[in-house]
């Protein structure tokens, strides 16, 4: 059984659900709250243990009733969590969500304990544990974070660990003109249209894909919403359609569905169309519920999911 290693955060979202934001200085009534484990680390770490999956994370809480709700799910799924650091001075991280009918998130993210995840507790043997590493972008946006996830990286290229990242939009205007070295070397890079055409300076998929690949990354998933994703390698340029989901409620976490069942389709053998049609099942069921690591999917949903849309299927490369 292939064995994950995920760096990023975990966070507890503080969802409120109102009709319109208020006007600066303004306020509204929220329709719904609800407070909820999430962060790309964790909810990515969920979802493959979910599968189910041998998981590490590495990610740094502080103390309290909010690190116990971050953590939830990750130790309810079966993540170990040998590698999580206690801060005693940091909050653990937390992301504010105003979310409108449409479901359009507008957030505020405090990182508190996650930016000041310790490196000098992350040792080689860790790494080569296992198989395979998944990174969120946001780990590197600065810190002692950044120090960890870097070496991270550095330790898996060592061991021939497979590499994941998934960009965010936070993390791309904080990184800039950084993100490219940073990125270069790993394996799977995967974001949305957005964070393409931040990333690019673009206006069109092709020109920014063509850029990229000029860049010498050659392995790129772009999610594109309710068309599905597209997979980009130097041989091919595809979209994969998406899941036909008629009540969205929710996308908060489906990017990080998304890369969870991505990279467990790629190291179970699948090729990139299939893994691709697994991120589009498992992100477009994510949405049906409320909460980033809400929808407790498993391998046969996955599977089963994927065999129901009309697709040209194509089989496990084993």
């Amino acid at each position: 059984m292939c064995k994950f290693f995920v760096v990023g955060d975990v966070t507890v979202d503080q969802m409120y659900f109102v009709e319109e934001l208020p006007e600066p200085g303004g306020e509204r009534t929220a329709l719904r709250t609800v407070m909820e484990p999430g962060g790309a680390g964790g909810t990515v770490a969920t979802v493959l243990a979910r599968f189910p999956g041998s998981v590490t994370i590495a990610t740094r809480v502080g103390t309290g009733p909010f690190a116990e709700l971050a953590l939830r799910n990750v130790r309810e799924a079966g993540v170990e969590t040998d590698l999580v650091q206690v801060d005693e001075h940091l909050q653990t991280s937390s992301v504010t969500l105003l979310i409108t009918p449409d479901t359009q998130r507008t957030m505020i993210s405090a990182a508190g304990a996650s930016r000041n995840l310790d490196s000098a507790e992350l040792h080689f043997e860790d790494v080569a544990a296992c198989n395979a590493l998944v990174i969120s972008a946001y780990s590197l946006v600065g810190g002692r974070q950044r120090e960890y996830a870097v070496r991270a990286l550095e330790h898996a290229r060592r061991a021939g660990l497979t590499t994941f990242i998934d960009m965010g939009s936070g993390a791309m205007n904080a990184l800039q003109d950084r993100v490219l070295s940073l990125i270069r070397e790993i394996d799977y890079v995967l974001m949305n249209v957005k964070e393409l055409y931040a990333l690019t300076g673009e206006h069109t998929i092709s020109d920014a894909v063509s850029g990229l690949k000029s860049q010498g990354i050659e392995h790129l998933v772009v999610k594109v919403g309710a068309m599905g994703s597209i997979v980009i390698t130097p041989e091919l340029t595809e979209l994969v359609e998406a899941l036909d989901i008629d009540d969205v409620v929710d996308s908060t976490g489906a990017g990080d569905y998304y890369t969870a069942a991505f990279a467990y389709g790629i190291m179970n053998g699948y090729d990139l169309l299939h893994a691709a049609r697994f991120g589009n099942v498992a992100g477009g069921l994510n949405t049906t519920v409320i909460g980033a690591q809400g929808y407790r999917i498993d391998a046969q949903t996955l599977r089963q999911r994927a065999a129901e849309i009309d697709w040209v299927g194509c089989e496990p490369a084993r």
